[in-house]
């Protein structure tokens, strides 16, 4: 019981999380090309529409039409039917643009607060999983169990380490080439498999043994290789901090450990099993380690916006632990039903985690997280495109570019 009655945010936390400031650099290829239709697209929200509600609704539409596709193919090896694979692609695309431009309309509301923030990050870490989950399934990678593992866990792994280097460097950075491109990119799987059915990614490249499906995916590879060395260049090259310490003063090396224990035990797990229950359910596994995971970046997330120290140790890791030690003692209960136990257990550590957290920040903040209370008779800010002059702004052309929820 201490455990739901202790605060998880220490008062020293809260207070500079108050004092936090958004620092964003991006130079994103679609970014620049939509921002044309994200500003277009804000103007069309009510004024008294909550920033906050339109990132939710925007996450709920992407999990509902991923979990809709995933239902038809649970082993990701199963044709999928054609219109759950577009309904998917719209479900990514609603996402990306409400996600877009909840930051504008906490500008334009004049509702920006640093909850807004840290709410965007937790759901874009919710969405990796199921994007993730729902493209390998589009292409019916569950029949190469390796290559589904490895394209998965890489895309937590490098949204881990997008805020593992904003720890690092205190801002937060994009390159030509980053997740917009990769969402339009996984949209134009999606609605492949939705004109052409999940079985063209099946066929066979003329005077070769290699089906369609392997291309992408090494793209992917060259992607994530790409992606990593941006990241790692930036952690190694020292932080912010005091003797190039991270925005909390710790060693820019500490947040590897978190991820390490989510990644490792899921390999270990997976080449140990007996039961092969990886192969077998490919989608449960990936999504209870990707919760776990997306559990792991938003404590990440924290750290940074509170200047704390990231703690080595999380809750949903039990979860892990139930299938490790489930294997160490000869699998003395099913693996699969070990799985769902492991599932119910993350859903809950997550979803008690960010409830409690976002209550605390509202609670200091005197804010409400899906409302915004203005009193009567108080002129609200009218949102205008940006200028050409303020695009020329070294301090605010960041901010516009940016499609996270900002402050």
């Amino acid at each position: 019981m201490k455990f739901f009655k202790s605060r998880i945010l220490s008062e020293s936390q809260l207070k500079r999380l108050k004092e936090h400031k958004y620092a964003c650099q991006s130079v994103s290829i679609c970014d620049q090309i939509l921002q044309p239709y994200w500003s277009w697209l804000v103007l069309r929200i009510p004024l008294w529409f909550a920033p906050n509600l339109l990132t939710i609704m925007g996450l709920v539409v992407n999990i509902f039409t991923a979990l809709l596709l995933v239902a038809f193919s649970p082993d990701a090896k199963q044709e999928a039917p054609r219109w759950t694979c577009a309904l998917c692609a719209l479900g990514l695309f609603i996402y990306q643009s409400l996600d877009a431009i909840d930051g504008k309309q906490a500008r334009r509301t004049n509702s920006a607060n640093p909850l807004g923030e840290l709410f965007d990050h937790g759901c874009d870490s919710l969405s990796t999983v199921f994007v993730a989950i729902s493209a390998c399934t589009a292409v019916q990678l569950g029949n190469y169990p390796a290559w589904m593992f490895f394209q998965s866990f890489c895309a937590m792994t490098l949204f881990y380490c997008a805020h593992w280097q904003t720890y690092v460097s205190g801002t937060l950075r994009f390159g030509k080439i980053d997740v917009t491109e990769a969402q339009i990119t996984i949209m134009g799987i999606l609605l492949t498999s939705a004109i052409f059915g999940t079985q063209i990614w099946s066929i066979k490249i003329p005077t070769t043994d290699i089906e369609i499906k392997l291309v992408p995916m090494s793209i992917a590879c060259l992607v994530y290789v790409y992606l990593a060395q941006a990241n790692l260049s930036v952690i190694l090259a020292g932080g912010v901090g005091k003797n190039g310490s991270t925005v909390a003063g710790t060693s820019v090396l500490s947040p590897v450990i978190p991820i390490i224990l989510v990644v490792l035990p899921a390999f270990i797990i997976y080449k140990k099993s007996e039961q092969a229950i990886y192969e077998t359910h490919p989608v449960l596994y990936i999504l209870t380690f990707g919760l776990v995971a997306a559990k792991v970046t938003n404590r990440l997330v924290v750290a940074h916006m509170t200047k704390s120290e990231m703690q080595m140790w999380d809750y949903s890791l039990v979860g892990p632990a139930m299938l490790f030690f489930n294997q160490y003692f000869n699998t003395f209960i099913n693996e699969y039903v070990v799985l769902w136990m492991a599932l119910i257990w993350v859903l809950l550590d997550l979803f008690i985690y960010c409830n409690r957290v976002c209550q605390e920040i509202c609670t200091h903040l005197g804010i409400e997280l899906f409302r915004i209370p203005y009193p009567p008779g108080v002129p609200q800010k009218v949102y205008e495109p940006p200028s050409v002059a303020e695009k020329n702004d070294e301090d605010v052309t960041p901010l516009l570019l940016q499609n996270e929820e900002d402050i």
